[in-house]
């Protein structure tokens, strides 16, 4: 029988190519929901290849052209936040959580309780939530996978492997395109310039959290709360050609390292057929073309969200919920030109060193985790009007 299967986040890059794997093979699948945010086109466009159940936009007021653009499909129309939620209670079999930021949150949360599979793609559910979804899968035995590709790595790499002989974890990063930047020279980055990756084809959002090192501190403290490490066996290290992903190191001091070409959909797929591998339109390897794999520290002057992932990582509770809504804020205010590229990591560390966010109670609660995400948000727009 077709798997019944849910994509949320589908008109991002993550979404986009689950559903060029999923259209490989249309006979296995029945998809049941697709969300998307502001390209209703490409929203409309994926439904009349999908012909899933329901088409959801986060926007409400986008509802009416949703509804124009599927008039000719036989699919139920959706938008907003409580439309969004619903969904993800709709029964199936696999689900992708890939709504970028904070927003996946809920959604990861709703998904969680199918007691089935959920390939998670939104690092802001564990960063923000992180131990209340892994709790939340734990009591409804429903089983998490990883689908960013340092992640899956480590999954795969994992294996077969006895935690208690793993001495430490070290994720790859790219460098971004600052990486031989000076600290001078990055003071007057421009959006597009932030937005153009070396390596991966991402989103906007993604690819500036990247050029930050944000992207690589959300996944060190993504990898502490999916895997249970602890924070001083997490290590990162600049790998310009992206092809190692993550390496394991062992108490015997061996290291095993998970390879392949920078193309998500490897670990996407990985995510859909697990526990099995299929063939994927993934291109091989070549060492001998590639010829050399480089490798240096990362700068922590430059770069400090590498710093304050791990004094995230000490603090535990809210502080997770404080740095990715303060930094999310700050790329908005990064976005719309009232915030230089340097000034977001001022901005989420101030974030962080202010007490009041401490107030806010429970990490185990959404309630708490959604006021200490308002709370940075707002923190941070006080301090860009401040600096106008």
């Amino acid at each position: 029988m077709a798997r019944r299967i849910s994509i949320f986040g589908s008109t991002g890059s993550i979404g986009q190519q689950t559903i060029d794997l999923i259209e490989r093979k249309a006979a296995e699948f029945n998809v049941v929901a697709i969300s998307g945010g502001g390209n209703i086109d490409l929203l409309a466009a994926q439904a009349k290849i999908l012909n899933p159940q329901y088409v959801i936009t986060a926007f409400s007021e986008k509802n009416d052209e949703l509804i124009a653009r599927c008039s000719d499909l036989d699919v139920t129309c959706l938008a907003g936040r409580e439309a969004l939620l619903a969904a993800a209670m709709e029964p199936v079999d696999w689900a992708m959580s890939a709504i970028v930021g904070f927003a996946g949150l809920e959604v990861s949360l709703r998904l969680a309780t199918h007691g089935t599979t959920l390939a998670l793609a939104n690092k802001e559910s564990l960063v923000c939530g992180g131990s209340l979804l892994t709790d939340t899968c734990l009591e409804h035995g429903t089983v998490l996978l990883p689908v960013d590709s340092e992640h899956s790595a480590i999954f795969q790499t994992l294996n077969g492997e006895k935690r208690s002989e793993i001495d430490r974890v070290i994720i790859t990063a790219s460098g971004g395109p600052f990486r031989s930047w000076t600290r001078e020279a990055m003071e007057n980055v421009t959006p597009a310039q932030a937005a153009n990756h070396p390596k991966w084809s991402m989103g906007q959002r993604i690819s500036i959290d990247s050029a930050t090192l944000f992207n690589k501190a959300l996944e060190v403290i993504e990898a502490k709360e999916f895997f249970n490490f602890s924070p001083s066996q997490i290590e990162v290290i600049i790998h310009p050609q992206s092809i190692i992903h993550s390496m394991l190191g062992f108490v015997d001091q061996a290291v095993l390292a998970h390879l392949g070409v920078p193309d998500m959909r490897g670990a996407i797929g990985y995510a859909l057929y697990y526990p099995d591998r299929k063939p994927l339109p993934v291109a091989p390897l070549d060492l001998a073309m590639l010829g050399r794999l480089d490798f240096e520290a990362p700068d922590e002057v430059k770069f400090p969200a590498l710093r304050l992932a791990r004094e995230v990582m000490e603090e535990g509770g809210l502080a997770g919920a404080v740095l990715n809504g303060a930094k999310e804020a700050s790329m908005d205010a990064f976005l719309d030109g009232d915030a230089k590229f340097l000034d977001m990591a001022d901005f989420v560390e101030r974030a962080l060193q202010d007490p009041a966010w401490s107030k806010f109670g429970d990490a185990q609660q959404i309630d708490a985790i959604i006021a200490a995400d308002t709370w940075s948000r707002n923190y941070v727009r006080t301090l860009t009007e401040a600096e106008r």
